[in-house]
């Protein structure tokens, strides 16, 4: 059996999955612990959809994963063969999935400062299992790799080479999520997998991914994940003479400078505070409301528009990820602003939620689709180790 492990800020997704006759992994069990107000509650379902556990978890965090590993143990008859996780920053260093040594650990540890909300948080279930299973193999699988193929002129900034040497270079995210979605279009749109595509990934944390042939070619994160779009709390794209401001005029300090970049941007300071989920701004009247869904999407469909200009031109456009996938108003409102590119919305598929949303007559072909990091996370879990044993 193989367990995938994707820790967020206040959520632990996780996946677990069993090889069949063919060598193929399949979803046994699918599910998500999620911590609130110091309390956490665990909600899982079996590959029918059925509910198979739901239930509040006691303790912290390192004794509620124990008793979830617990729990999951039971249905892997066979016991844990490997556990993946979702790492968002991989560095310089890795290109590809890592098994977890210490060595590899502390190289990951030393990269929390580039993604403060994001990196100790998938490190923490990796030590966690140090302690509670240690003798669970681990596997490191990183959100920057699919996209360190990148042309220069794409990862490179316009600052002196020293710093480029020292590793501050655009990096991307999401890439797991880029990476299953490239997988669907080959499954199931094989003529626009070859083609040039725009794939957004709108959520909480929103970026951009431009796909030539299945492969990063530009992306709107960059040496952290607070460049490119709007995003539930963090501004996006920002002059930098902003931060100089802040710390030379109103004198705020870096933990200050970062609550503020992190926590208190986005969907969020735009709309007054009132909430950094746009379901909420959605179904609000203030105007801060529109105000902030406003400029989410007219950021996503200006820089939608500089990825096809990475790509020459656009083929496919895909929306996934929680507001990609499930929010049609604003797929609505991006591809409205979109239309002089070719971009032709089918109003009512879109409202419905099919997988194609764009009209028969669109020159571009846009698409709806879910995307599954756990199950990218699987794969590459499963090809690591087996490659270690070859090794």
């Amino acid at each position: 059996m193989f367990l995938a492990l994707n820790a967020g800020s206040s959520t632990l997704k996780f996946a677990l999955a069993a090889l069949d006759a063919q060598g193929t992994p399949r979803r046994l069990v699918t599910g998500q612990m999620e911590r609130k107000n110091g309390e956490a509650h665990v909600q899982a379902t079996d590959a029918a959809g059925a509910p198979v556990l739901d239930r509040a978890l006691s303790g912290d965090d390192d004794s509620r994963l124990e008793e979830l590993l617990g729990w999951l143990e039971d249905h892997a008859k066979n016991g844990l063969a490997g556990v993946g996780h979702r790492i968002v920053h991989g560095g310089r260093a890795y290109a590809a999935p890592a098994r977890i040594t210490p060595e590899v650990l502390a190289t990951l540890e030393q990269l929390t400062a580039l993604a403060p909300l994001h990196q100790p948080h998938g490190l923490a279930p990796v030590r966690a299992l140090e302690k509670w299973r240690p003798g669970v193999k681990q596997v490191a699988c990183f959100d920057t790799a699919f996209h360190h193929a990148m042309p220069e002129t794409s990862w490179r900034y316009a600052l002196p080479d020293d710093f480029a040497r020292q590793g501050i270079r655009r990096y991307g995210f999401h890439g797991l999520s880029y990476e299953y979605i490239a997988g669907c279009l080959r499954e199931r749109h094989p003529e626009l997998a070859s083609g040039r595509v725009v794939v957004a990934h709108l959520g909480n944390g929103a970026s951009l991914c431009a796909m030539r042939n299945g492969r990063s070619v530009d992306t709107t994160m960059g040496f952290t994940a607070l460049d490119g779009l709007v995003m539930g709390t963090r501004a996006g794209a920002l002059d930098p003479g902003v931060v100089l401001h802040m710390m030379q005029q109103l004198r705020m300090d870096g933990d200050a400078i970062e609550d503020v970049l992190y926590r208190r941007s986005g969907l969020l300071g735009l709309s007054d505070g009132l909430s950094s989920d746009m379901r909420v701004l959605l179904r609000s009247d203030a105007p801060a409301a529109s105000r902030a869904v406003e400029m989410f999407v007219s950021r996503a469909a200006r820089m939608i528009a500089a990825m096809a200009v990475s790509l020459g031109g656009i083929d496919g456009l895909v929306f996934t990820a929680g507001i990609g996938a499930h929010a049609a108003p604003v797929r609505e409102k991006i591809c409205a602003q979109l239309e002089w590119m070719g971009v032709s919305l089918d109003s009512d598929a879109n409202n419905r939620n099919h997988e194609t949303i764009s009209t028969e007559r669109s020159p571009v072909a846009v698409l709806r689709l879910e995307t599954d990091e756990e199950a990218m996370v699987i794969r590459h879990t499963i090809d690591t180790l087996k490659e270690a044993g070859r090794g």
